[in-house]
């Protein structure tokens, strides 16, 4: 009984440093720390395209800012040349102009609510992945100092290879408690940065919407062809009127 009994002690002890081997605690900890490093940098990636999104639409709503404004001088010069119609024209592209624009805006005020939200995600995220990476490599160094003492302890006291099993799994125990904290604070990121998986959706509009649009561009350009009428010569009046 005794000589299996020594067997036994024996083979345990070698598998357990064979599994001991394959938990690096390191290791483990590097890992989840370079993951965690990817999700900081998928959201800056995030912040960076919402940004490039967004100038792009504030590059296109001044292009349609400055053609209303041109087109506006282009009524003014046909009313004063008594071409009503081409400045009915220019009017009615102002109107189409400016219900681009305001599209437009909606969507350049969403991108920044939405670029607001992640910078704030961004920012909690560096500061755990900072808190986590100066953790673990406290942990490394206790780990390290905890393998010193336990090998020098054995060697002063004599410690039995029963003793070294328990003090092993122990050790398992812990870097798994370790590595499953690093991975419960991953699953945490993932969570308060949920932004992520916001989508952003252009507003639309229904066809009442539409109409009622189309009958206040058609409004104002009535509206603006009388102002222009009221502001010319009584005789450039009477050539602007229609059928004159």
């Amino acid at each position: 009984m005794g000589l299996m009994s020594r067997i036994s002690t024996v083979v345990k002890a070698k598998i357990n440093r064979l599994v001991d081997d394959a938990e690096n605690p390191a290791e483990n900890l590097d890992y989840a720390y370079e993951k965690q490093r990817e999700m900081l940098q998928n959201v800056k990636r995030g912040i960076v395209e919402m940004v490039t999104t967004k100038r792009r639409l504030q590059l296109q709503a001044e292009k349609v800012r400055a053609s209303i404004v041109n087109v506006e001088n282009q009524a003014r010069q046909a009313m004063a040349a008594g071409r009503e119609d081409l400045a009915r024209m220019a009017l009615q592209r102002k109107q189409t102009a400016l219900i681009e624009l305001e599209g437009l805006d909606e969507q350049i005020a969403q991108l920044e609510l939405e670029q607001e939200k992640l910078t704030r995600a961004e920012q909690r995220l560096t500061a755990k992945v900072e808190a986590f990476r100066s953790r673990k490599e406290i942990i490394k160094a206790q780990y390290n100092a905890a393998q010193a003492q336990v090998r020098i302890g054995s060697a002063l006291s004599g410690v039995s290879e029963e003793m070294g099993d328990v003090q092993l799994a122990v050790e398992r125990a812990e870097d798994k408690t370790a590595n499953l904290r690093a991975k419960a604070g991953a699953i945490d990121e993932l969570a308060e940065s949920g932004v992520l998986d916001d989508q952003l959706t252009p507003g639309g509009g229904d066809v009442l919407s539409r109409e009622l649009a189309q009958l206040t561009a058609e409004q104002n350009v009535e509206d603006e062809l009388a102002a222009l009428r009221g502001s010319l010569p009584a005789s450039s009046q009477k050539r602007a009127l229609p059928g004159s």
